[in-house]
């Protein structure tokens, strides 16, 4: 089952780029496709991610350039196409309920770099690995979601870095776009990536949804996780 999902993951990483090549190749636009998956932030104060690539399709979340913590909100494009206006569009990851929803934001509101690095992490196996291309560059044992509580499957991305105040959260924590049933995490419902003060936990289903790993592996992380990095939840 491991096996499986590292294939299939990296399969769908190199997809993205290809399938967003072809999406936009033999056409006039002057805007060039950043390779896939792309990372970044808002090159404007707010946009309005739509449910097609198109300047009339619905409304699906609007992302300002500032969170409400004032941090800057970090992106993560998994597909581009061009829209009905013939200009470039980028179909994002959107942090929001329910998870895996996506949406589409003209390129010219977006400021996106290329992201090689991604997480990938096995519920059943309790394992994390951290990837750039098909070399794994880390890996790691974690505690995940309790019955009940279950981590989320699915992609998302990394949101934020930080070092946290509550011990507990270990020496380092990244937020994610994912939210589980219930989290301890601050702003309640988002899962987190993190440290722990209880190692003897890890191995088992026993978090509120956040994805637990000891305080070495989080600092090990600290240096190989940029904001936007691609995060795959698979089940076993």
């Amino acid at each position: 089952m491991k096996g499986r999902a590292f294939v299939a993951t990296t399969f769908l990483f190199a997809a993205l780029w290809f399938a967003a090549s072809s999406a936009v190749a033999g056409t006039s636009t002057k805007q060039a496709v950043v390779a896939l998956p792309a990372a970044g932030q808002l090159a404007v104060s707010s946009v309005v991610a739509r449910s097609a690539p198109s300047p009339t399709a619905s409304r699906v979340k609007v992302l300002n350039q500032f969170r409400p913590d004032f941090r800057r909100q970090e992106v993560l494009a998994i597909g581009a196409r061009l829209g009905t206006d013939g200009q470039l569009w980028y179909r994002l990851s959107l942090p929001m309920r329910p998870n895996n929803t996506t949406g589409w934001v003209s390129a010219g509101q977006l400021d996106l770099h290329h992201v090689a690095t991604r997480i990938l992490v096995n519920i059943a196996n309790r394992r994390m690995q951290v990837l750039r291309g098909n070399k794994i560059l880390y890996a790691t044992t974690v505690a995940v979601g309790r019955p009940g509580m279950e981590t989320p499957t699915g992609h998302y991305y990394v949101q934020v870095r930080f070092h946290p105040d509550d011990p507990f959260l270990g020496v380092f924590a990244f937020e994610t776009s994912a939210y589980s049933k219930l989290s301890e995490w601050p702003g309640g419902g988002v899962v987190g990536i993190h440290g722990t003060s209880a190692p003897q936990l890890l191995g088992q289903a026993v978090s509120h949804g956040c994805v637990r790993m000891s305080n070495q592996a989080a600092l090990v992380l600290e240096k190989l996780v940029p904001l936007g990095t691609p995060i795959t939840i698979v089940q076993g």
